[in-house]
């Protein structure tokens, strides 16, 4: 009797939808999409146009005097740095970034990393409440 009490209880519980998790109480820019927006051909260079998004998709603004940055690496090494002003809740960012691939290249062969990168204030977190959403990958 007291197995079956105790199975009836634990399929019970897998029938109570889990709970979302709660955003966090304060700034949270993310960087919610990069993706190629176009390409075009220079001779035996494809020239590729990728646009990004950050969005601030928590529930306070940032501070008016926020540094940040998204860096992008190419294949591992830095090769830029977009500057993203402060935003609102739910106010959206967009940035772009070319770069030169030869034409012979493979679909996929080089490897992007987007990273929210914050100078001030200090310390970082009191203008990103989740750094679980501060970086975007992105094979081309």
């Amino acid at each position: 009797m007291v197995a079956v009490l105790a199975f009836a209880v634990f399929c019970l519980a897998l029938l109570v939808p889990a709970q979302p998790a709660a955003a966090c109480a304060g700034a949270d820019p993310a960087i919610v999409s990069v993706a190629v927006k176009g390409v075009t051909t220079n001779g035996d260079v494809n020239v590729y146009h990728l646009s990004g998004t950050v969005a601030n998709v928590g529930t306070q603004k940032q501070a008016s005097n926020v540094l940040q940055f998204v860096d992008v690496y190419e294949d591992g090494s830095k090769v830029d740095a977009r500057g993203i002003p402060p935003l609102r809740p739910g106010q959206r960012y967009s940035f772009t970034y070319d770069f030169k691939r030869a034409v012979a290249a493979a679909a996929g062969s080089t490897h992007f990393r987007f990273l929210l990168d914050f100078r001030q204030p200090s310390p970082p977190g009191s203008q990103d409440c989740s750094a679980g959403n501060d970086t975007f990958a992105l094979r081309v």
